[in-house]
C-alpha cells in the first residue's frame, strides 16, 4: 500500500470518490490540511517569539545587575578618592616655622684691677694687712677626711667627653590610641578590592521573604569599624530601608572576612567605614 500524505488534499478525493460530495464532511476534510499547516506555523512562530522574549529578558537582567555592581564600585572608589584628597589638604597646611634660637656668646669672668695705694702702717686696717703664712689657716675649718684631687685636668675632660658622647636613653614608645579615625593615610580595604567586596555581598545576601512579598527594595548603608587586626566591630545601619532588609545587611557585613587594616604614621589604627548594601527584586 502506498504512503498517503495527509497534508495533500488528494486523499480526500480518493475517500469520497463514489460518495456524495455535497455532504458537509467532504468540505470539512478537504480544508483539514490547510488548517493543520496554519496551526503548525502559528505554533512555531509563537514558540519563537516567547523564547526570544525570555532570552532577551535574561540578557537584560544580567546587564542591569552588572551595571548596578559597576555603579556601586564607582561610588566606593569616589568616596575613597574624596577621603584621600581631604587628607592631602590637611598635610599641605604648613606649620609655623620656628625661629632659630640666638646663641649668646659665652663671656669670660673678668676682675677689675685696682692700683695699689701706699699708706702708713697705722692707717691700714687690720683686716687689710698682709698676714703671715702660719696665720692663714687660723680661722679655717679643717675636715677629718682626706680627699685626693686629680693632678691632670685632661683626665676629667676625657671623662666628661665620654659622658657627653654616650647615646641618650631610648624614648618610651607611645601607647597605641583607641581613637576611631574617619580618614587615615592608608584606608582599610576588603581582601581583593572593591570588586571582591561587591561579589561577596551579591553571593551572601538572602533576600527576606517578607520584603519580596511586599515588593520592598532599596539600598541600606551600613557603618562599621575596622579594628587594628582587620576584624569588623560596631556594625550599625546609618541609612535604613526596611527592618527586614536592615537586619539582613547587618548580618552580611558582620560575617565579612577580616579586612586589611588602615594605617596612620605606619601603625595600624581603628577606622570607621561605610558600605552600601543593595537589594533589587528580580
Amino acid at each position: 500500500m502506498a504512503k498517503i500524505d495527509l497534508y495533500d488534499p488528494k486523499w480526500v478525493d480518493m475517500v469520497f470518490a463514489d460518495k456524495n460530495k455535497e455532504y458537509g464532511a467532504y468540505e470539512l476534510r478537504k480544508g483539514t490540511s490547510g488548517r493543520n499547516i496554519k496551526a503548525l506555523l502559528i505554533l512555531v512562530i509563537t514558540a519563537a517569539l516567547v523564547g526570544g522574549f525570555l532570552a532577551w529578558k535574561v540578557i537584560k537582567q544580567k546587564e542591569m545587575e552588572q551595571q548596578q555592581a559597576y555603579m556601586e564600585a564607582m561610588q566606593l572608589a569616589q568616596a575613597q578618592k574624596a577621603a584621600e584628597k581631604e587628607q592631602k589638604k590637611e598635610k599641605k597646611i604648613e606649620k609655623p616655622k620656628e625661629q632659630p634660637k640666638k646663641e649668646v656668646p659665652e663671656t669670660r669672668a673678668t676682675q677689675k684691677f685696682t692700683a695699689p695705694v701706699i699708706k702708713k702702717d697705722e692707717l691700714v686696717k687690720e683686716e687689710n694687712q698682709v698676714k703671715q703664712m702660719d696665720m692663714l689657716d687660723a680661722h679655717v675649718a679643717v675636715g677629718a677626711e682626706n680627699k685626693e684631687g686629680v693632678a691632670d685636668r685632661s683626665v676629667v675632660a676625657a671623662r666628661e667627653e665620654i659622658a657627653a658622647a654616650a647615646p641618650p636613653p631610648p624614648a618610651p614608645k607611645p601607647e597605641v590610641s583607641n581613637k576611631v579615625f574617619d580618614v587615615v593615610e592608608v584606608m582599610p580595604s576588603f581582601p581583593g578590592g572593591n570588586g571582591a567586596l561587591m561579589s561577596y555581598l551579591s553571593k551572601n545576601i538572602k533576600y527576606p521573604v517578607v520584603a519580596q512579598e511586599n515588593g520592598i527594595q532599596g539600598r541600606v548603608v551600613v557603618s562599621f569599624v575596622v579594628e587594628r587586626d582587620g576584624s569588623i566591630t560596631d556594625v550599625r545601619v546609618v541609612r535604613s530601608v526596611d527592618p527586614s532588609l536592615d537586619k539582613e545587611a547587618q548580618r552580611v557585613v558582620r560575617n565579612m572576612p577580616n579586612w586589611n587594616p588602615g594605617k596612620q604614621n605606619g601603625s595600624a589604627v581603628r577606622v570607621k567605614y561605610n558600605v552600601p548594601v543593595a537589594f533589587r527584586l528580580q
